[in-house]
């Protein structure tokens, strides 16, 4: 029972932070809201590895799984979450969180590829799925939803597109854990560190090309507090939630109870943001929660 509440938590803590995220936004562009909750959630990891004794960790994690760490930070937590973040102020919780869920597809595929693991019959049955899902949220008209119809459809793109970062950079991350001679929740607290680290060295160097005189700086205080609290219940709590499930019970089920994240975001996004939520919306986030669920339960 821990082990499903736990997965349960962490889906829970991904549709909190894409909340406070998309209030945040209203003050703040995507490059600086990625970079600010990642210079705070660092050193919010930073210091509990130094509280619990695990700091001397970093040391012993192994180059090549150091490596991947920190490519996996640079690819989905630098490019994948900034585009998540532009996602989220285009088109809102309720639409960006389902259609970026789609990533373990994605991370299916690439598995497949890369690795040899073969597609079955529900992989494919999974791809209907979720394909028919986005379908639905893509059918909405601009009038519907309250917005216009060319931002809809740029913010369906640019979640589609984040999903797809996120399958490559979690790849990564699976392999950086597989090569760690570190227990999981060990891992998981010190891959994560190394992963933002990656991520706000990369922002810090991009940040110039997209704002001139890094307009993270100038960010009000209360903006700074929102993301930072996002970022330490998403990448925080979230993932150290998610890894306890993985300690108490399978993956198979751990991670279908994690996916149901597009169906609590439609209820935040309705609710507590009063964004348009309609039945097209809905439907289609049941169908890409059925779709990850015949991933890994069937």
């Amino acid at each position: 029972m821990i082990g499903e509440l736990a997965a349960l938590g962490a889906a829970l803590c991904w549709t909190v932070s894409a909340a406070l995220y998309k209030v945040a936004l209203v003050d703040a562009k995507p490059v600086s809201a990625n970079l600010s909750r990642c210079i705070s959630t660092t050193a919010f990891f930073v210091a509990c590895l130094g509280v619990t004794g695990r700091l001397q960790y970093l040391a012993t994690l192994r180059m090549d799984s150091l490596l991947l760490a920190g490519l996996s930070g640079a690819i989905g937590l630098c490019v994948g979450d900034t585009l998540y973040m532009l996602s989220l102020k285009l088109v809102g919780v309720s639409r960006a969180v389902p259609i970026t869920c789609t990533y373990p597809l994605f991370t299916m595929l690439f598995a497949s590829l890369f690795f040899g693991e073969q597609i079955t019959l529900f992989v494919l049955l999974s791809a209907v799925l979720i394909v028919a899902g986005i379908w639905l949220i893509s059918q909405e008209t601009g009038k519907s939803v309250g917005m216009e119809r060319n931002v809809l459809f740029k913010g369906i793109i640019v979640g589609f597109v984040t999903a797809v970062v996120w399958a490559v950079s979690i790849t990564f991350m699976d392999e950086a854990l597989m090569l760690s001679d570190l227990a999981l929740l060990d891992a998981a607290l010190v891959v994560n560190t190394v992963r933002l680290s990656a991520t706000t060295l990369s922002l810090l160097a991009i940040s110039p090309l997209f704002e001139r005189k890094f307009g993270f700086l100038k960010l009000k205080r209360r903006t700074w507090v929102i993301l930072a609290l996002g970022g330490i219940v998403a990448l925080g709590l979230g993932w150290v939630l998610l890894a306890v499930s993985l300690l108490d019970i399978p993956a198979s089920h751990a991670v279908p109870i994690s996916s149901v994240s597009p169906l609590f975001a439609t209820m935040f996004g309705s609710f507590l943001l009063k964004e348009r939520v309609t039945t097209r919306i809905f439907v289609g986030s049941v169908f890409i929660v059925l779709g990850t669920f015949v991933l890994f339960v069937v």
